[in-house]
């Protein structure tokens, strides 16, 4: 059987035995749009749960428009020009760009025009989320959980707020989009932190496509809402990144009807656990670094049986990366297990403390192997994890270890997709 994974931007190529038992999981697959820009236009003009946008912003208003970063796949080249275009009654002056980096890395120059296009970049003022600077960031008071809520400063100060991002299911937030441009995305790293707590994210409803009764969704929800936000747009994308639908207008109205979309075309169900499981962080921007191809762990994970094998193919560009604490919270553990037991005894949140949580606990059930041509052996094996040289030969010995009839599945797209097994609660 030949497979082809999402891998950086190329792909990779994957044969497996025609003899072994497979079964491949993908998202339905949904064409895109055939003209993207008149779908946005025509989101814009007839909204969900609101009127339309030009309608709600007049000349002499300020306005934020929050963007995703580099770590997401957020077609911003496309959305942006369309809201500019129904705001070009507002001097450009009056508009500001919030680059919603979350407790991420600054975006480069270089990146910045790739993400929005040289013509954005050149003429607007574009404000990329500090979150390790108070003076940039204002608190709001405290969320219903007790968490202060600190939030960007110039978000803050526009008149008129506009989120944007797109919609996927979310291994601790159930869904991707909505109030996320706001938090984590334009907050402080003392908001994120308590969002993002080891009782929060070992909470068992923060998991893949839960949002009410999620604590962590419910708190990003409330957290946005509390700012004031006058519009959303969001869109969803297949493996293509190609958009497949629009969803604009009152917040929880269009973020509802998107998170339905994707609950239908993404989620699917299988019938039980695997003894392996091979994922993907859905190829590039997702798999540039091996913090966020925890996901694609994650999303495995649902579907492996106790004692079983993952291999997650991730490029890894990025690295581990080397920015963030992600990589020495790995490093200062000599397990999964004492890992794991750090951070839950910790009185004080750490920064990205919340990915080596999932890490661990998904290593608590499966052993993982990763495959990266940016990684190399001794990196994998500092992040507590196995390293992967072939995926064929890795298959090969694994059927020795777990017999030939063994139950493989695989995941080409990654967290694109996330299997559930049918009648079970979701695992990792």
């Amino acid at each position: 059987m030949d497979i082809k994974l999402a891998y950086g931007k190329t792909g990779l190529a994957l044969h497996l035995p025609d003899d072994a038992n497979v079964t491949l999981v993908e998202p339905r697959y949904v064409p895109g749009l055939p003209d993207p820009q008149a779908a946005l236009r025509d989101a814009l003009r007839q909204p969900i749960g609101s009127a339309p946008l030009r309608d709600r912003v007049s000349s002499a208003d300020t306005v934020a428009i929050v963007f995703s970063d580099i770590t997401r796949p957020t077609p911003n080249h496309l959305m942006l020009p369309a809201l500019l275009d129904e705001l070009s009654h507002v001097p450009p002056e009056q508009i500001v760009l919030c680059n919603a980096l979350g407790t991420h890395r600054r975006n480069t120059p270089d990146e910045l025009e790739r993400m929005l296009g040289a013509e954005i970049v050149r003429r607007c003022r574009i404000e990329q989320n500090g979150f390790d600077d108070p003076a940039t960031q204002v608190c709001l008071g405290q969320t219903s959980r007790g968490h202060e809520l600190w939030i960007n400063r110039a978000y803050l100060e526009a008149g008129v707020k506009i989120l944007t991002g797109f919609i996927e299911p979310h291994f601790f937030a159930g869904f991707s989009g909505g109030g996320k441009a706001v938090m984590p995305g334009m907050a402080g790293l003392k908001t994120v932190l308590g969002n993002h707590d080891a009782q929060m994210i070992g909470h068992p409803n923060a998991t893949w496509g839960i949002t009410h009764g999620n604590p962590i969704w419910e708190e990003v929800r409330e957290a946005a809402l509390l700012t004031g936000p006058t519009f959303l747009l969001n869109v969803t994308l297949n493996r293509d990144k190609a958009i497949t639908g629009v969803f604009a207008g009152d917040l929880d109205a269009a973020h509802t009807a998107g998170t339905d979309f994707v609950r239908e075309t993404a989620m699917v169900p299988v019938e039980e656990l695997f003894d392996i499981v091979i994922t993907t962080n859905s190829g590039y921007p997702l798999d540039l670094n091996l913090y966020q191809s925890v996901k694609g762990m994650s999303a495995a994970a649902q579907v492996v049986r106790p004692g079983g094998t993952i291999i997650i193919a991730a490029e890894c560009w990025d690295g581990i990366p080397d920015h963030g604490l992600y990589g020495q919270l790995l490093r200062e553990a000599s397990s999964p297990e004492e890992l794991l037991a750090k951070i839950l005894a910790w009185d004080e949140p750490r920064q990205d403390q919340w990915q080596a949580q999932i890490q661990a606990m998904i290593q608590h059930k499966a052993q993982v192997y990763v495959y990266s041509d940016h990684l190399s052996p001794e990196q994998i094996t500092g992040a507590l994890l196995k390293p992967c040289r072939n995926i064929e030969t890795a298959i090969e010995a694994l059927r020795h270890k777990y017999g030939p009839a063994a139950r493989i599945c695989v995941l080409p797209e990654g967290p694109q997709t996330v299997p559930y097994v049918v009648g079970a609660r979701a695992a990792v």
